[in-house]
């Protein structure tokens, strides 16, 4: 038995009142606990499944996009004071290197000073980093790992995930537009967590943020998938299970969890569920 416990399912990096939390994905399979992107919140979601930080045994970044790595440093630092000894595998797009050098550099003095005053080992050790690359990826033992490059502009280092271990499957899609090659990617998966768009809620999502431009409703528009393309894919590649996460807009009154259902279920009539923060589910 694996499960996958979607800890936040927000598309964007901006959270209010009611909101759900950005992305982050708890994977349990083999006997591993596999942390999948690390938006904002998922320190405290790793918590609430009952797990200390200490027990992560490997971290994926899909992309480099806030709403999913913001809080990897945070979450390393924690990890640390929790008591964290040994390398954790981070494998990644490449600025992930420069990123934890800077939150490092950011951090300096108060690693210096629980190094000397409580005896901790150097927090820079900790971070095992390899690349991300389509194709095959290094996992934890018991686990298979495939990646291949997604279309979510202008990032070009953004990829979709395969795992597969204890004789399940599972798929995530990252961010991205609708593709043809998901489809062969997540042929016959136990489970698919795919990011949905509804494209009728993209304008009230712009217009309410005080920043709101024409370059971001663009931009939404040409890097995501419509929830009726999601439904599509899910079908082609005869997934046992679609769960929809990264929910584009989210908490929007106007938009329920029916309105997901009815665009799915244009093409795809599997098992389905609407994500939420602290939804498990068991492959």
């Amino acid at each position: 038995m694996a499960t996958v416990t979607l800890m936040g399912v927000k598309g964007g990096p901006a959270i209010f009142p009611g909101s759900n939390m950005p992305t982050s994905l708890l994977l349990q399979m083999a006997g591993k606990n596999v942390l999948i992107d690390a938006g904002l919140g998922v320190t405290r979601g790793v918590c609430d499944m009952g797990l200390r930080l200490p027990e992560i045994d490997a971290i994926y970044v899909s992309h480099l996009h806030s709403d999913h790595f913001l809080e990897l440093g945070p979450f390393f630092h924690t990890a640390w004071t929790a008591g964290l000894k040994h390398p954790i595998s981070v494998i990644g797009p490449s600025g992930l290197k420069d990123y934890w050098t800077n939150f490092l550099r950011s951090m300096d003095d108060d690693v210096a000073l629980r190094i000397e005053d409580e005896g901790r080992v150097p927090l820079k050790d900790l971070f095992e980093f390899a690349p991300i690359k389509a194709g095959a990826m290094d996992a934890p033992k018991g686990i298979a790992a495939t990646a291949i490059l997604n279309d979510h502009p202008p990032i070009t280092e953004s990829f979709a995930l395969r795992f597969e271990g204890d004789g399940k499957s599972f798929v995530f899609s990252g961010d991205t537009a609708p593709m043809e090659t998901m489809i062969s990617f997540a042929k016959d998966a136990d489970l698919l967590v795919h990011e949905a768009m509804m494209v009728s809620g993209v304008d009230r999502l712009v217009s309410k943020l005080p920043n709101h431009s024409d370059r971001l409703r663009t931009h939404i528009l040409q890097s995501h998938s419509p929830a009726d393309q999601v439904g599509k894919i899910a079908a082609a590649a005869k997934v046992k299970h679609l769960a929809l996460t990264h929910l584009v807009p989210n908490s929007d009154p106007h938009i329920t969890t029916e309105d997901w259902t009815i665009e799915i279920r244009k093409a795809y009539d599997g098992r389905l569920s609407i994500g939420s923060d602290g939804m498990k589910i068991v492959i």
